[in-house]
């Protein structure tokens, strides 16, 4: 299991320079909240956006995942202690006001990269339309106030 990379994979830095080309920039392996143990492979802080770029054996693809031939009782139970985590940890970083986006190691760069900048576009309206009724909020409370006078 050593020789298994945790960062830098060639599927993440692929998704990296697809996200780079599109004129996107994000940290690379960073925590997205602070005091939490939970890494994600991208993160986009202004936006608010984790991105989890999971293996296909690891965490148990749907599509591609196969079941291991040596000690397949351990690997099972491995890739589902996975997956309880990978749930576990969308959970806990969207309590914090974040969105999680999770590709699967298989999809292409480029269709993964259009995903998540439709992510980080539609977290920024979110963020925008937020801070406007803020604002307008002040404004109103300011003339409620010299409305008093």
């Amino acid at each position: 299991m050593q020789a298994n990379k945790s960062r830098d994979t060639n599927p993440e830095l692929a998704l990296r320079r697809a996200v780079h080309a599109r004129g996107m920039r994000y940290r690379v392996n960073t925590r997205p909240v602070a005091g939490l143990r939970r890494t994600a492979d991208l993160v986009f802080t202004k936006a608010r956006v984790a991105i989890f770029l999971d293996g296909c054996f690891w965490h148990g693809c749907p599509q591609h995942h196969t079941v291991a031939k040596t000690n397949a009782t351990f690997w099972a139970e491995k890739v589902r202690r996975n997956r309880e985590r990978d749930a576990e940890t969308d959970r806990l970083i969207a309590e914090h006001g974040w969105t999680v986006v999770r590709i699967w190691e298989h999809e292409d760069p480029t269709e993964a990269a259009e995903r998540i900048q439709a992510v980080i576009e539609q977290a920024r309206r979110r963020a925008g339309q937020s801070h406007t009724a803020v604002r307008a909020g002040i404004t109103r409370n300011a003339e409620s106030s010299r409305s008093e006078d």
